[in-house]
């Protein structure tokens, strides 16, 4: 396959994806999971992909599986973060080298992949970064602020910085799905994995992605989401 090119750099498709699992975590995704599916197929067609569909009452699972790709459904609607732990799970059952993430509504480039397969190599966790000039003015402008302040706060927790700490766009090494022990089961889960990993020690890196927004929803909960990352927050402080 070609390679595609990217601002953090590029390597051919498929090339480092050997033992690499793709993780889709979506709900009420019907509108955008068939688009995302094709697109990762035409740039990593080998690579294995898990749609956990967390209780969606649309047809997110059949338009995943029509699409080619396996997926594991929970029967109610329990929160990406549990989405997650549940891809995170099958991951480590099949031995994978390393879980990659990326939303279901379209806000992560598939081009991109290759970029993060080749982080991958010199990294433990690798995350998208949105927040250069070029791509941060794309953003909402509260979100922008939101994104900031969570990033500074989250990189002292982690003790090493990290500009974009809300992407959910990541690749995972198993070895920090095996070693750190995780406890959150909400959105908390993705600020939970960094700081942990940084105060362990693993190697964070990040690269350049797009920000990508098209009034896509969002199922975040303000305020009992708020709520529960303070906590989070309060409990390594």
């Amino acid at each position: 396959a070609p390679a595609i090119p990217h601002p953090a750099g590029s390597v051919a498709a498929g090339a480092v994806i050997a033992g690499d699992l793709l993780l889709i975590p979506a709900y009420q995704a019907e509108r955008w999971i068939a688009g995302v599916l094709a697109g990762v197929r035409s740039v990593a067609p080998d690579l294995e992909v898990l749609v956990v569909d967390d209780g969606s009452r649309d047809g997110t699972s059949v338009s995943a599986r029509g699409a080619g790709a396996e997926v594991v459904r929970h029967p109610i609607n329990q929160g990406k973060g549990a989405a997650l732990r549940t891809g995170f799970a099958e991951a480590l059952a099949r031995g994978a080298r390393g879980v990659l993430t990326m939303d279901a509504d379209g806000q992560h480039p598939p081009a991109c992949l290759p970029a993060f397969l080749e982080a991958s190599r010199r990294a433990d966790l690798v995350l998208g970064c949105r927040m250069l000039p070029g791509e941060v003015r794309k953003m909402p402008w509260l979100r922008r602020q939101t994104n900031r302040t969570m990033s500074r706060v989250l990189s002292g927790l982690a003790r090493t910085p990290i500009k974009d700490t809300q992407c959910g766009y990541r690749w995972i090494s198993a070895r920090i799905l095996r070693e750190v022990p995780l406890r959150s089961a909400n959105y908390e889960l993705e600020s939970e994995i960094l700081i942990r990993a940084g105060r362990a020690g693993f190697r964070i890196s990040e690269v350049t992605i797009p920000a990508v927004y098209a009034g896509e929803a969002s199922h975040i909960r303000k305020g009992r989401d708020t709520v529960r990352f303070l906590k989070l927050v309060a409990g390594f402080v």
